[in-house]
């Protein structure tokens, strides 16, 4: 099939979703664009933050929008792109907006607290303990690996076939990498200027925005910086640092309504590209319902849903929209842009990514190479068609690529901090009322640093490790959210029972990849092929996971359908 019809396929589905189903999800919940927000009503100048509909969108899709919905439906399509299509717009549309626009929600009519101290509202104490311990635990995995993965995306000094650093800098990570700082540096400058003029026109601001783009990237492409990975980690631990602690409107939303314009900008250009290239789907409709053999050996359930996360449902998102996005959110009637739209967003950006693997697939099947080097590849591809320089087009790819990483990075850092925070909250969050020990262990610059610490211990002591746990959590996650959102629906009156398939679906996913790579580990033990470091940890966080979820998804659904009660 023509690529150009996947995607047309894909907007014109996708944007009726939107304003049939989001909008039918918007009525059945309640809007009250009367209502005074947290962000509002809390106004605190570093978290809770009135922004613009536009500003939240950009914080909310630049923070989902990760590398996600480009490793994901690329890493998938071994399965053939139409199930890879298929899960995009339906779990797009019935599953991760849903979920989305729903934490957002509950967040925002429970003066913005994340899921963890809705789940105690709602649920209980130990619910949300147990939901924060995970939490916490999930933001070190993603600390780890889109650290690494941004430091590997900056080094400009890979190593050749026999491990060794070739001595010749990359320009097109250089570049990137120097445009990548300039980012934090200009965000922190737009930030102060939009507090001065609080009244600036969205167009004005917009246009700004796309000219000190070109601006930096202008600079990047006369000044790369030449450092390797390790420094790398070093500077983006300093940053998520500085991200994690700075008022929202200093650095983070700055940061991310820049970097939205650029990732639009992506998205137009591959669209165009395709559009004029109009390549045809390389890659086989379907492989079948199990691939590969012995060890290798995959089967479509549950490896596809577990494998495509974000651009269809991910955990992680629920996070953003409760922990961050809900705090700035000055009318409820933008919730529905920014908790369903976004996402919607995300899954047109999947199906872009999918028709990009399939212009460029070998023999049915995706090309050798990580999914960032075929995606960028591809889309510069696309972009030298219509006359852009090679180099430039690199460059811009690779700096699209790890803006990806970068924008999901220093949220998860933030909910990171704020997760290990709430893990020793009791009945007040006022340090005034709490003992030394609690005071400390609240103490939002404790938190970050024992947060950041752990997480670069993960980076260091190979977190590939623990990667193939990684979809799995996410999922898991999903999971419990989508219960814990359903009783909040239920005991406050609202419509709910949209969420109780993809709960479920969710459920048996992810306890099947979990108990699957248990009796994988459980096996490489008994056959003494196992060491600690690989399969050990492994196995320990693959319990770890399944026992935390077991006892939140309990304590959810006990509540779910056991007694009705009177609505709040």
């Amino acid at each position: 099939m023509n690529g150009l019809v996947i995607i047309l396929i894909g907007i014109v589905v996708l944007g009726a979703g939107y304003l049939l189903y989001g909008r039918w999800l918007a009525n059945k919940w309640g809007i009250d664009p009367n209502a005074e927000t947290p962000a509002v009503k809390m106004q605190d100048g570093e978290d809770y933050v009135p922004s613009s509909k536009f500003t939240v969108f950009s914080h909310q899709f630049s923070s989902i929008a990760g590398a996600g919905p480009v490793t994901g439906p690329i890493l998938a399509s071994v399965f053939g792109w139409v199930p890879v299509l298929l899960w995009l717009i339906v779990g797009g549309l019935f599953f991760g907006a849903v979920q989305d626009f729903g934490a957002l929600y509950a967040s925002v009519k429970n003066e913005g607290k994340s899921m963890g101290m809705i789940i105690e509202k709602y649920i209980g104490k130990t619910g949300r303990k147990l939901f924060m311990l995970f939490c916490w635990l999930f933001t070190l995995l993603v600390i780890a690996a889109f650290t690494d993965m941004v430091a590997g995306t900056f080094n400009a000094f890979p190593a050749d076939a026999s491990g060794v650093a070739v001595t010749d800098p990359v320009f097109a990570n250089g570049a990137a990498a120097t445009v990548s700082m300039l980012f934090i540096v200009v965000a922190i400058i737009m930030g102060l200027v939009t507090k001065k003029f609080t009244d600036m026109h969205d167009v004005v601001k917009g246009v700004l925005a796309v000219v000190l783009i070109v601006v930096m990237f202008a600079i990047g492409m006369q000044l790369p910086i030449y450092l390797g990975k390790n420094a790398w980690i070093g500077i983006i631990m300093v940053y998520l640092f500085l991200a994690s602690v700075l008022p929202m409107w200093l650095l983070m939303q700055p940061r991310d309504y820049m970097t939205t314009y650029m990732l639009l900008g992506m998205i137009i250009g591959a669209v165009v590209g395709i559009v004029v290239a109009h390549p045809s789907m390389q890659l086989n409709a379907f492989n079948g319902f199990v691939i590969g053999e012995g060890a290798a050996k995959s089967y479509l359930f549950p490896t596809l849903f577990v494998t495509i996360a974000c651009g269809a449902v991910s955990g992680f998102h629920s996070l953003v929209s409760s922990g961050t996005s809900s705090k700035t959110i000055s009318n409820e009637k933008d919730m529905p842009m920014v908790g369903y739209g976004a996402m919607v967003v995300e899954s047109l950006l999947g199906i872009v990514a999918l028709v990009v693997v399939g212009a460029v697939a070998v023999n049915g099947t995706k090309p050798d190479g990580t999914p960032f080097s075929i995606f960028s590849s591809g889309v510069a591809g696309f972009l030298e068609m219509l006359g852009v320089p090679v180099d430039v087009a690199t460059v811009f790819m690779t700096m699209c690529v790890s803006a990806l990483a970068l924008t999901s990075l220093d949220s998860v850092a933030r909910i990171g901090r704020m997760s290990f925070q709430e893990l020793f909250y009791e009945d007040t969050t006022d340090p005034e009322k709490m003992g030394a020990v609690r005071k400390l262990l609240t103490n939002k610059y404790f938190a970050t640093v024992i947060t950041l610490f752990f997480g670069f211990l993960l980076t260091l002591g190979g977190y590939n490790n623990i990667w193939p746990l990684f979809g799995s959590a996410n999922q898991l996650l999903a999971a419990m959210v989508l219960i814990a959102l359903a009783v909040f629906l239920k005991t406050t009156g609202r419509t709910g029972w949209t969420l109780y398939i993809p709960m479920f679906m969710m459920l048996a996913v992810t306890f099947t990849a979990l108990v699957q790579k248990t009796v994988a580990l459980v096996r490489n033990i008994g056959a003494g092929q196992a060491t600690f470091l690989v399969d050990g940890l492994q196995l320990i966080v693959a319990l770890l996971l399944m026992v935390l979820g077991v006892l939140v998804a309990y304590s959810c659904l006990r509540k779910l359908f056991g007694k009705n009660e009177s609505a709040e």
